[in-house]
């Protein structure tokens, strides 16, 4: 079966939170926000990256699921990709 790209999770810094979007291929215009987290909770600390890595988890399931919903057929998340620079937040 061919892979086709229905969207993406963009995850950007917003202020201090760290926010999970919805998105178009190429671009976050109309974004739909799945969920966030205040970056205090994962940016540091001896289980930041442990709890940056499970919130990453989590808005995968979450994005899976609800396109699981809509098409029928669960998704396979590709690698994890860096955002291109016109796209990244400059802590808005």
């Amino acid at each position: 079966m061919d892979r086709i790209n229905v969207g993406r999770l963009a995850l950007r810094t917003e202020g201090d939170f760290w926010c999970a979007y919805v998105a178009e291929m190429g671009t976050m215009v109309g974004a739909i926000l799945l969920g966030s987290i205040r970056m205090s909770t994962v940016a540091s600390g001896k289980n930041g990256q442990l709890r940056k890595t499970q919130f990453m988890a989590l808005m995968q399931e979450a994005y899976a699921d609800k396109i699981e919903e809509i098409t029928g057929s669960r998704p396979s998340m590709n690698a994890v990709v860096q955002a291109p620079t016109h796209e990244k937040s400059s802590n808005a």
